[in-house]
């Protein structure tokens, strides 16, 4: 059975909500037996798009051609797989099948080409997110009694993905992931602070993942808006993006505020499959507390670039190599 609707609020608010296609979560086509990471793994992904419902299919379709005001589409249903306990962390070996591998990697190549990162669990491409004892307060994706702040997955990178997809093994009804999209924002922003957006009067700092103990660096200056006045893309991270001046400063502080102000957000639950517009919208997700007893909430992630080719200098493979810091 298969549906197209609207995913239900989490958090009060006039952000537009993400649109969602649901079925039965009954598998799609047989998980083949290679590495998840492996290229007959990704290929074999690739050939399943075909065997997607059409209502899924056709949704990723248009969101590749014009993305949701949300800047997000919500896939309910998907096959996941029989699950062991939630792993201590995302690198613990785990005796899971790979069906929810199966099922990321076919979305993701819908989508575009699934990619890796070195300082990203040393650029897997399917990675497991899981709550880690001593992260609990850091801005990293394994903390958990913190909000982690809204961010553009990646925003310091040049190569950064353009689409973030998150698939739902075991949930929190607590941990809610937030959504905030610039085509929901822009209107709230003055005029003067969209023209002082839209000039490169910014700068972003490094992930600390990404250093390995090298000193931080800032980024070169660049826009926080970008391409079309009225439907613009967006980079923004509220932890690690300053301003070059004042007046700057002023207008990012003007766009946090904002997309504070008109976010929403998603509980996910097991076989929700959420794909995030990279250009469009940032994410971020609410507290809640870990149990740490292999009950805790698990989630796996995929990152997805239109086009392989401009990373070629800078990758191995689908893994981006790019190094960042003094």
């Amino acid at each position: 059975m298969r549906s197209v609707g609207s995913a239900s609020p989490t958090l009060a608010s006039t952000h537009a909500l993400p649109p969602v296609v649901t079925h039965s979560g009954a598998a799609f086509a047989p998980v083949p037996t290679a590495d998840p990471c492996s290229e007959a793994f990704v290929r074999a992904a690739g050939h399943a798009g075909r065997l997607l419902p059409a209502a899924a299919h056709d949704a990723l379709v248009d969101f590749v051609d014009q993305p949701h005001r949300s800047g997000a589409l919500l896939l309910k249903g998907m096959p996941i797989g029989d699950l062991p306990a939630t792993p201590a962390t995302p690198t613990t070996p785990t005796t899971k099948d790979r069906t929810s591998e199966f099922s990321l990697l076919t979305v993701a190549r819908r989508l575009g080409q699934p990619v890796g990162y070195v300082p990203e669990h040393g650029g897997d491409i399917v990675q497991n997110l899981v709550p880690v004892q001593g992260s609990e307060t850091r801005q990293v994706s394994t903390s958990s009694k913190v909000e982690l702040m809204f961010h553009t997955e990646a925003a310091f990178h040049p190569h950064r993905p353009r689409y973030l997809l998150l698939i739902c093994l075991r949930g929190d009804p607590q941990a809610v992931t937030t959504l905030s999209s610039i085509h929901e924002v822009l209107p709230h922003l003055s005029c003067e602070v969209r023209d002082t957006l839209f000039e490169p009067r910014f700068r972003t700092a490094v992930d600390e993942s990404y250093l390995h103990g090298r000193q931080n660096v800032l980024g070169e200056p660049m826009p926080v808006l970008s391409g079309d006045r009225e439907l613009p893309t967006m980079v923004f991270d509220a932890d690690l993006m300053v301003g070059t001046d004042a007046a700057a400063d002023e207008a990012l502080q003007a766009l946090s505020h904002a997309v504070e102000a008109h976010r929403t957000g998603v509980v996910l639950e097991p076989g929700d499959l959420l794909v995030v517009d990279n250009a469009v919208a940032v994410h971020g997700r609410s507290p809640y507390t870990p149990r740490f007893d292999g009950t805790d909430r698990w989630l796996q992630r995929s990152f997805v670039v239109s086009d392989l080719r401009p990373s070629a200098a800078e990758r191995r493979g689908r893994v981006i190599t790019t190094v960042f810091g003094a």
